[in-house]
């Protein structure tokens, strides 16, 4: 028996699976609650086996509606990527990718996909566009289909699953490191190079990313760890200012590798003897990895990470 499901019931089952509710869905959707649960009704009549099961008064996916998300997800995907090659191909364009990411990774990643300014680009090479994100935003934007790779990441105190529906890329893995002043380094009997011990750090001032960033709750828990509370005297998103302030000697910060600036001798840097990492990856909708112009853009991603992470703290 063959049967055709329809598209846009799909996406609102999609929809659904992120959102939770029918309520929720329909307001997303700027849809009625009934509109929405006919729909999913006669989505399920299409399919032919029970895809959500009420529980109280609410509805939830069954095993099946679970796998038909798995494939809604890749077809979605996929129609989504055949939209934007059409598109392309009336404007006499190329495809075009859409690329999300944290600060750091913008910074130091990002500009590497452009093409040598010397040099013509490649025939079939994508056109990037960017959009600077932490990686929650970046990630709801790839949910949403308003980007196309989500470059974020996660911290090995603080994990983050992988959103539904999506595959990942890893790029690279890098230390967080204690950077202060090396008067502040000396005073705590820590020689250049050496490895640190939180707990010796805690009479320090510190300097911290704002509450609602992962950096921020690394930070927390690494010193929570250690047995103290980290008392900040100045908090900003941007790791340059952080590192900025630590040369005036105004306190220590936890930073990941990639965020440290050029070497100084106004800064001490150390791994720690309880280390913590951070892994950052590039995330993408189930099968669109195989797109021709994403493919292009995640080797590049790649390449971008090698040549970015051997920089001068690469031996650190």
């Amino acid at each position: 028996m063959s049967f055709l499901l329809d598209v846009r019931r799909l996406r609102l089952l999609t929809e659904f699976a992120a959102q939770g509710t029918v309520a929720a869905t329909a307001e997303t959707l700027h849809l009625t609650g009934s509109a929405v649960s006919q729909q999913l009704a006669a989505l399920e009549k299409e399919a032919g086996v029970p895809l959500l099961l009420k529980r109280g008064r609410r509805l939830e996916l069954t095993a099946a509606g679970r796998r038909l998300i798995d494939h809604a997800h890749v077809v979605l995907g996929n129609l989504a990527a055949a939209e934007s090659d059409l598109a392309a191909m009336r404007r006499g364009e190329h495809s075009s990718v859409r690329i999300a990411a944290f600060p750091t990774a913008a910074r130091a990643l990002l500009p590497r996909l452009w093409p040598d300014p010397d040099a013509a680009p490649a025939p079939d090479a994508p056109l990037v566009h960017v959009v600077e994100h932490e990686p929650h935003a970046a990630e709801t934007a790839l949910r949403k289909h308003q980007v196309d790779i989500a470059v974020s990441h996660t911290y090995s105190l603080v994990p983050r699953p992988l959103p539904p529906g999506c595959e990942q890329r890893p790029l690279f893995d890098e230390p967080v490191l204690l950077v202060l002043h090396p008067a502040d380094a000396v005073r705590h009997g820590l020689s250049a190079g050496a490895v640190a011990d939180l707990r010796d750090f805690a009479d320090l001032p510190w300097l911290m990313p704002s509450p609602e960033t992962a950096c921020h709750e690394m930070t927390q828990r690494a010193c929570g760890a250690a047995g103290f509370v980290p008392q900040p005297v100045a908090v900003a998103n941007d790791f340059t200012v952080l590192t900025a302030l630590i040369a005036r000697r105004a306190g220590a910060a936890l930073v990941p590798r990639l965020a440290l600036p050029t070497p100084s001798p106004d800064l001490s840097v150390h791994r720690l003897n309880t280390p913590i990492h951070r892994s950052v990856r590039a995330v993408y909708h189930m099968g669109t990895g195989q797109r021709p112009d994403i493919r292009s853009a995640l080797d590049s991603l790649v390449s971008a990470a090698a040549s970015a992470t051997a920089g001068p703290w690469s031996g650190i």
